[in-house]
């Protein structure tokens, strides 16, 4: 049996979104409920966001969720 490693690195273009949407960090955080540091460390890819962070990010956009996110290929 393949075993799937523990850890998860995860891509998103929330940033390119957001700057598509004339957006600030501080605006976009404050829409879906998060802090800044949290919507800094999304972008950059330093944090998994939570089922529930993702769900909120997909209706804001209006985009699936598999849209937003992908696992990144080795």
């Amino acid at each position: 049996m393949t075993r799937i490693s523990s850890t998860v690195k995860i891509e998103n273009n929330i940033q390119e979104l957001r700057t598509g949407k004339g957006l600030t960090q501080q605006e976009l955080a404050e829409a879906v409920g998060v802090t800044r540091a949290t919507g800094v460390a999304l972008e950059s890819g330093d944090y998994n966001p939570s089922l529930e962070l993702a769900f909120r990010l997909s209706k804001f956009f209006n985009k699936k969720i598999d849209d937003l996110f992908r696992v990144k290929s080795k």
